[in-house]
């Protein structure tokens, strides 16, 4: 009998392999409590990831210096990071109520503490996700701190080039320089970069702060100043995972005491045995669905439908902002701002205390039921996190006294950013199951939200399986095309879904904490499409174009709840 052809991987097998190393690596090096990311215990995991070439990181397995993806991940972590040598993950252990200055990254809501000149510890509080997150951020920066190292060290480590020694005399000594000695800097460091001098002044456009306009110089230095330090000087930069937070993690601390804040707010405010709606999503969409025509009344006749909230959106309209939400306040809206650690604000809106005549919306569906809906909007969880919060939100709720409430949970609906898979940034997706990667995990359900719900806005809209993803810095081409063109069918990526969907069914099917009948609404528009060459997340964000989906989505979501 011929024996059959073994057929070579493909370059998705290889990739999807990769993925599974790297997070059999993290969780290995999470448990081990510290490791060097550039020495042998790290080498496993920049292996993994150059062999992996996420579409994030774009030319990180190249010579050249990756520069999207660097702005991409500098957004992400805090600020000065690039000067230390040790990095300390934490779990929330008291440093807020120290001399030390809270740093939070602009795209990533996490405190971080700089210690001293070469120690930053970053706080982990929303589960394992976040510690995925950050170690493959900080591997990609010290992978491209060993490339600017390697094109700046000559005669064996003993010199450097003449470009790195201009570069080291501006920084070191905090010179001021004007235009014309900034574009010499910048023509020498596009050669260090292997990069265009046009590329190389945009990202310095764009890392520029008021603060430091010269950011991008001081970064690039200190990327490769401590690169040289761990070639030359053997000085290595290592990570380590503090005791608690090694413990704390996977038991949803500070979840349960988010939704303890919650479920008492019912409580004190005599909401606890109303029907409640849950909708994750932004904390701006459905109060401005909801009170903004009331009481904005002159700019809603001038702004008809999503031109509104287009205006409400702009940062020099901030105080129109602040009209909206000084009026929910007094009508119905009790904004808890998070204090657990979870990093996820909430909402809980009180329907009967609002005034649905000057708005869009009419309560009819609720009424049947003889009590007037609370809807509560939690802000976007991250990643496993996302379980981690519902899940101990649809628990009951056991007072002081002894007594147990279960909560009348009428539905659940899910609105967020994705990746997507067919078509540009601002379209649609309306899933009707998430494929956990890495997994076997598939979780099918029944979406109240349709296809056709959300034609008529002027954006394409897609329906099919999601996958909920390790991570979104992990993508790549090769496995995103399996996924979108093998009978999985997917439409789009993010990296919430199947905890959510989890978290429901648990409480739902086999807990009964919740009805069995309870609703559920899934809705993404799309941040960016990974498959397209200058589209992938680290091409920068939506701006306006997120406007039009985010309240198209909110709108049917409110109409079907009310």
């Amino acid at each position: 009998m011929d024996k059959k052809k073994i057929k070579a991987r493909t370059r998705a097998q290889e990739s999807s392999g990769a993925i599974e190393r790297i997070y059999i690596t993290m969780r290995h090096l999470f448990n081990r409590g510290f490791y060097k990311p550039m020495g042998i215990s790290g080498e496993t995991l920049r292996q993994s990831l150059l062999m992996l070439r996420p579409e994030i990181y774009g030319s990180i397995a190249e010579e050249k210096v990756e520069l999207n993806g660097l702005v991409y991940v500098i957004e992400r972590l805090p600020e000065g990071i690039e000067e230390c040598r040790f990095i300390n993950l934490t779990a929330d252990e008291g440093y807020s109520k120290s001399h030390f200055e809270t740093i939070i990254p602009p795209k990533r809501r996490r405190n971080c503490y700089r210690i001293d000149a070469d120690q930053m510890n970053i706080e982990v509080t929303r589960g394992r996700s976040e510690i995925y997150d950050i170690l493959t951020h900080l591997t990609f920066l010290f992978v491209e701190s060993h490339k600017i190292c390697n094109r700046v060290i000559i005669d064996g480590g003993e010199k450097t080039t003449r470009e790195w020694q201009k570069l080291e005399e501006i920084v070191v000594n905090n010179k001021q320089i004007d235009q014309k000695e900034r574009e010499v800097v910048l023509a020498l460091l596009a050669i260090i970069l292997g990069r265009t001098f046009e590329e190389t002044l945009k990202v310095h456009a764009d890392l520029a702060t008021e603060d430091n306009p010269d950011r991008f110089l001081h970064l690039i230095y200190w990327l490769g100043y401590l690169g040289i330090r761990e070639v030359v000087d053997n000085e290595k930069r290592a990570i380590s995972f503090s005791p608690v937070m090694r413990e704390r993690i996977g038991h949803h601390i500070y979840g349960e005491i988010w939704a303890d804040n919650i479920k008492e707010t019912l409580r004190s405010n005599d909401l606890l045995k109303r029907p409640i709606h849950i909708i994750s999503a932004n904390m701006h969409s459905v109060m401005n669905s909801l009170y903004a025509k009331s009481v904005l009344t002159k700019e809603a006749k001038q702004n008809k439908g999503i031109k509104l909230f287009e205006l409400l959106s702009l940062n020099e309209n901030e105080h129109l902002s602040k009209k909206v939400k000084e009026y929910a306040a007094k009508n119905g809206l009790i904004y808890l701002k998070d204090s657990s650690g979870t990093n996820i604000n909430v909402q809980i809106i009180d329907t009967s205390k609002i005034d649905f005549k000057s708005s869009d919306f009419e309560i009819k569906n609720s009424k049947k039921e003889g009590k007037d809906p609370v809807i509560i909007v939690m802000d976007y969880a991250f990643g496993e996190q996302a379980y981690e919060t519902m899940d101990e939100l649809l628990k009951p709720y056991y007072c002081e006294e002894g007594n147990v409430h279960y909560l009348d949970v009428k539905s659940v609906s899910i609105m967020g950013k994705a990746g997507i898979l067919f078509g540009g940034k601002g379209d649609i997706m309306i899933p009707n199951s998430h494929i956990f990667e890495g997994t076997a995990d598939n979780y099918p359900f029944e979406n109240e939200l349709k296809k056709e719900d959300l034609e008529g806005f002027g954006l394409g809209v897609y329906d099919g399986a999601m996958v909920s993803v390790l991570g979104t810095s992990l993508q790549n081409k090769d496995i995103l095309e399996f996924f979108s063109k093998s009978t999985w069918k997917v439409i789009g990526l993010e990296m919430e879904g199947a905890h959510y969907q989890k978290a429901i069914q648990a409480a739902s099917k086999i807990r009964h904490t919740i009805s069995k009948d309870v609703k559920v609404r899934y809705a993404y528009y799309a941040s960016d499409n990974p498959l397209e060459t200058g589209s992938t997340l680290a091409s920068g964000g939506l701006g306006t174009t997120g406007v039009t989906p985010t309240y198209a989505i909110t709108q049917k979501i409110l109409e079907q709840i009310l």
